[in-house]
């Protein structure tokens, strides 16, 4: 039947997959990589590394510090032969594009090495978790050792002075002394703001004024916070990437009936795997024996396990729950859907959301401002008051103050953790920026067709009239469209399936374009189509008013009207309570459709949406979408179809369906992969979190350093705090981060 009606201009054909997501991702778009340059004025594009000379990751292990990570990105930036580069401190990562990759990893090194002496530069990623262990025992050893000479200094001051002299001279070594050549290094390279260069100053400048108790005492709890920070960081990033790396270290390879356990990188397309109960799907594939049911949920956040047996699609990460599986090899490990959320997460740590680099910027800033501060505190009121002991112990207080680090690992975390956090529910976040601007849209505007309903026709109502029963009714409406590719010819042969009911094959068809079908079959003369083809046939079609909304298709049987069916769209099963939630968070809801006005109608009032816009082009779309954000404010626009690219790249966020169209997962910020509607407001409600969580570090370490300032300059706080200021607040803000990973 070929109907031409309205109301179906956007009918989408998705591939729907029996596999574990259901869904067929024949595409890139997770790992995005590209930037989303969009119609809003204030929105910035991606910070990813964008060029066209040749780019390589390579990973900074041992980097401990924020401030120092954007440090080194600076200077790498200022290569000749480099044409951008970001770190990501949250994976530590650093991507370089350039066109001398070869010549260039010694230089990477040395600028890297003298910033933080620690950090080694590495093409590929190692497994270095023993090797720090290791280094944080040496450190724990150290900071032993010093505790134990600091607390017999303290015990036998008073009473031999000397020996407890050499004592703290001794402790301050064993904590101190790397720190110290760290920064004399560092100063010979320039780097004056350099934190080790200003812990030395403030503690060797309380040894000048015969405060060696103090100066100790600094250092040992500095480096007890440096450590302790340090073992947070590396846990959360554990956390996060434990939650988005469910990549394979082995696969269970098949030669016949014997297994072989082979490295995860080395299986090929063709290969077949077992996959037994309770393991992950390893690799992309096909299945060629078994039957189970697969869990999706780390995939895709779908609670609901899917039925999989042979000729099924099934994706990696997915578990197998209930039986063993013999799985045919389609997608390599470095193609494969564990992989590309793993690389889509790392993408997005690198796009830095535009507080990531407002702070930066501002803590080189802040660091020279308090240091300059700190000199004129010592010098200024001394020259005055002549209490020269007192004001430069007060200025080395604020010099330890001064160090940025609480402020600079305050924003990335928090970001990275909620990125982090969507892909556990099966939402992609493409960059930091996306988090920040889903943040302050106003109003959410939604395609109908595959966004707010399934894409798929259903038969609605069967209504027969005279003698006819409904069973008859469908029987002879199915029969005619039993040959029709038309996705309504499609739904009455499905529907008549589900009843059972028996189809009779015409012996005559005859497809009428834009009004339906006349078909020749044992009753006669059959017409199945719109009120157009009746018409034309003379047949007596009376004003019938249903109170179902769709596409009526009418069937006569030897020129008399018989009944009618309604096809429709279905809703989706969450729809009416995700909208509800969209309006708890203060959003607007809209709809633009190419639809048919009462088709879209209808389904903005089952689903509750509050402004609907029918019978629009794919450029009304974007202008209907520019008059919602003049009156609402920033908006996010959720489609799945390819003529959804322009209204999405329009959006100040843009969101995909998962099973929706290439072009429109490549055009969007963020995307569902349940292609779930409640993944809207889950999506609001992780990015919501994420900004609170960023602004909520940055003004507790602000106010914590001021507080620590003033209170010193009232002759209150001493260096002990200036430390807490430093390494204990940055401790916590790590630890705050990590907090959306458990949030509900």
């Amino acid at each position: 039947m070929k109907q031409n009606h309205e109301e179906h201009k956007e009918q989408h054909h998705h591939n729907h997959e029996a596999c574990g997501c259901g869904h067929d991702h024949e595409h890139e778009a997770y790992g995005c990589g590209h930037d989303h340059e969009h119609g809003s004025g204030d929105k910035e594009s991606h910070s990813h590394v964008q060029s066209d000379a040749k780019q390589k990751v390579y990973i900074l292990e041992n980097l401990g510090c924020a401030n120092c990570a954007a440090k080194m990105e600076r200077k790498i930036k200022e290569l000749p032969e480099v044409e951008d580069a970001v770190i990501t401190f949250a994976t530590k990562q650093l991507k370089v594009a350039s066109n001398h990759q070869e010549d260039l990893l010694p230089v990477l090194q040395e600028i890297c090495a003298s910033i933080e002496s620690e950090v080694v530069v590495k093409q590929k990623e190692s497994k270095v978790h023993k090797e720090k262990q290791e280094e944080n025992q040496k450190a724990i050893i150290g900071i032993l050792a010093g505790a134990v000479l600091f607390a017999a200094g303290m015990i036998f001051e008073d009473s031999y002075p000397t020996v407890t002299s050499i004592g703290f001279v001794i402790a301050y070594l064993i904590l101190g002394g790397k720190i110290v050549l760290q920064a004399a290094k560092n100063l010979k390279k320039g780097h004056v703001f350099d934190e080790n260069f200003l812990m030395s100053i403030a503690t060797l400048a309380a040894f000048a004024i015969g405060d060696f108790a103090e100066a100790v005492g600094v250092m040992l709890f500095y480096r007890c916070g440096e450590l302790f920070e340090d073992i947070a960081v590396e846990k959360s990033r554990g956390q996060i990437m434990d939650a988005v790396d469910m990549r394979p270290e082995v696969v269970n390879l098949l030669h016949g009936d014997e297994v072989e356990v082979i490295p995860a990188e080395e299986a090929q397309i063709g290969d077949v795997l077992l996959v037994r109960v309770g393991d992950r799907i390893p690799l992309d594939g096909v299945i060629l024996s078994g039957e189970s049911r697969i869990d999706t949920a780390p995939v895709t956040g779908e609670p609901v396990p899917v039925k999989a047996g042979e000729g099924d699609r099934v994706i990696s990460g997915c578990v197998n729950t209930s039986g063993m599986l013999k799985v045919r090899v389609e997608k390599t490990l470095g193609d494969s859907m564990v992989t590309r959320i793993l690389q889509s997460v790392e993408n997005a740590a690198a796009s830095k959301p535009k507080i990531d680099r407002f702070i930066t910027r501002f803590a080189r800033v802040y660091t020279p401002f308090v240091v300059i501060l700190a000199l004129g505190t010592a010098i200024i009121p001394s020259l005055i008051t002549g209490d020269w002991k007192f004001w430069i112990y007060t200025a080395i207080t604020f010099l330890v103050i001064s160090c940025p680090c609480a402020l600079v690992l305050s924003v990335p975390l928090a970001f990275f953790s909620g990125i982090g956090a969507g892909s556990k529910k099966g939402i992609l976040f493409k960059g930091g920026i996306a988090l920040e601007a889903l943040k302050e849209v106003k109003a959410v505007v939604m395609d109908k067709t595959g966004t707010i309903t399934k894409g798929n026709f259903e038969v609605q109502k069967c209504i027969s009239l005279g003698a006819w029963k409904e069973e008859e009714l469908l029987a002879v409406a199915a029969g005619c469209e039993s040959t029709s590719t038309h996705p309504i010819g499609n739904s009455i042969v499905e529907e008549a399936k589900k009843r059972f009911v028996e189809l009779e094959r015409p012996s005559k068809v005859e497809e009428i374009s834009g009004k339906g079908i006349r078909a020749q079959m044992k009753l006669g003369e059959v017409l199945c189509g719109n009120r157009a083809l009746l018409e034309m046939h003379h047949v007596n079609v009376q004003m019938m008013e249903s109170d179902v909304y769709g596409t009526e298709v009418f069937v006569a049987i030897n020129g008399e009207l018989a009944g009618y069916l309604v096809i429709a769209d279905t809703l989706k099963e969450d729809s009416v309570s995700a909208i509800r939630k969209m309006k708890k968070y203060g959003l607007r809801t809209a709809m633009l459709t190419g639809d048919a006005k009462t088709s879209a109608d209808a389904i903005a009032k089952k689903a509750g949406v509050e402004e609907v816009y029918a019978q629009l082009l794919p450029e009304d779309k974007v202008e209907k979408l520019k008059e919602i954000r003049q009156k609402n404010g920033a908006v996010m626009f959720v489609g799945d179809g390819i003529n959804d690219a322009p209204v999405l790249a329009g959006a100040d966020v843009g969101a995909a369906m998962g099973s929706g169209a290439d072009a429109a997962i490549e055009a969007a910020d963020v995307v569902f992969m349940t292609s779930s509607m409640e993944a809207i407001p889950q999506s609001v409600a992780i990015a919501k979190a994420t900004g609170a969580i960023a602004m909520q570090n940055v003004v507790f370490a602000l106010i914590v350093k001021a507080l620590v300032m003033i209170l010193g300059l009232m002759g209150f706080a001493n260096m002990w705090l200036a430390v807490f200021a430093d390494t204990g607040v940055a401790m916590l803000c790590v630890l705050n981060s990590i907090r959306i990973l458990y949030k509900k």
